[in-house]
Parts: C-alpha cells; sequence; structure tokens
C-alpha cells in the first residue's frame, strides 16, 4: 500500500519556484487527454505560460488557492479554489482544474485533493462549491462519490482537446455540510 500524498498550499512565491513541474504536470494532462480548456499542439512552454500568467497573478492576489499533491517528492496532482466571486456571492467558491499526473492516476490523488480543497473552501467560509467537467469524463463520478449533484449539462460546450468535435459540459455543485462544533453548537463554515 502506497502512502497518501501530502497536500500543500502554495503560496504566490511557490508557484514562482514551481512554474517548470508546474507546467509539466499540466502538460502531461491534456497530452493524456484531460479536457481542461486545452488542446493539442500543447508544449511544455504553454503549460508554463498558463501558470505564470493565469494562476499566478490570482494566487498573488488572493483570489485563488492552488493546493498540490505531492508524491515521492514530485507534484503528483492539483486542484485551484477560486475564491473571486462577485460580491452577491461570498458563500460560493469554483473548483477549477483538478489535475492528477497520468502516471499518477488511479491512487486516490485527486480524492485527496478535493476533500482538501473542501476543507480550505470552509476556512474561507464557503458553503457552495459550483464546477464544470466534461460529460462522461472519469471526474463525472469521482465528483459524484464526493457528494456533488448535477445542475445539468450543456452540449456542444467545448471542443475535444484531440479530435475535431464539440463536447458536452456538466455542471456540478455541492453544499457544503455542517460540521458540528466542539462546543456543541453548529456551524456552516
Amino acid at each position: 500500500m502506497t502512502e497518501p500524498p501530502t497536500i500543500a498550499i502554495l503560496s504566490a512565491e511557490d508557484v514562482g519556484r514551481h512554474l517548470q513541474p508546474l507546467g509539466g504536470l499540466l502538460h502531461a494532462c491534456v497530452h493524456g487527454g484531460a479536457s481542461i480548456g486545452f488542446i493539442l499542439p500543447f508544449s511544455p512552454a504553454d503549460g508554463v505560460a498558463f501558470w505564470r500568467e493565469a494562476v499566478w497573478p490570482a494566487v498573488r492576489s488572493g483570489r485563488r488557492t492552488l493546493l498540490v499533491a505531492w508524491e515521492g517528492g514530485r507534484i503528483a496532482g492539483s486542484v485551484q479554489l477560486d475564491t473571486g466571486t462577485p460580491a452577491n456571492q461570498p458563500h460560493r467558491a469554483e473548483v477549477s482544474k483538478l489535475l492528477v499526473h497520468p502516471d499518477r492516476r488511479r491512487r486516490g490523488i485527486a480524492r485527496t485533493l478535493m476533500t482538501a480543497l473542501e476543507d480550505r473552501a470552509r476556512r474561507h467560509g464557503r458553503r457552495l462549491l459550483t464546477l464544470d467537467t466534461r460529460t462522461g469524463d472519469h471526474a463525472e463520478p469521482l465528483y459524484a462519490s464526493l457528494g456533488y449533484e448535477t445542475a445539468g449539462t450543456i452540449p456542444g460546450y467545448c471542443r475535444d482537446t484531440v479530435e475535431d468535435r464539440f463536447d458536452a459540459t456538466t455542471i456540478m455543485y455541492k453544499v457544503l455540510p455542517t460540521r458540528p462544533r466542539t462546543d456543541g453548537t453548529r456551524s456552516t463554515a
């Protein structure tokens, strides 16, 4: 039995120091067929550019939290919690870019990352999480097993990573359960 991955929250400084391995993770996932907003051709430099230009500034501003799974001394996966919501949605956050390196899949890394993300969302006072995933993708049953409900699907939402076709997306949400406090009262955060 392998040890569970170590989950860490990367600071903006950490993101800057780990741009290359983060870019490598994204590159491997895109080339592994993950529908996460990119299509082939997709170079390692494209992967680094995404982290440098889209994620790093959002982490720096505090709008986004980046959680990574470390396994065997390398980044095996990541997920992002986007709390940059409008003023009328301070209770909600978006789950974004759940990535697990193709060589590290089927080991519980995605589940561990999502559990840590939900704990982090509670710390931010968020009680509703939303996400979208390619309809029929491997992640869809994972999210359902974690308690995410399907709000609906949108046909022809995104271009397939490899083939010249458009895939549907499934919009999902989860109302985070309340956690009992040690003093006997209940809290939603």
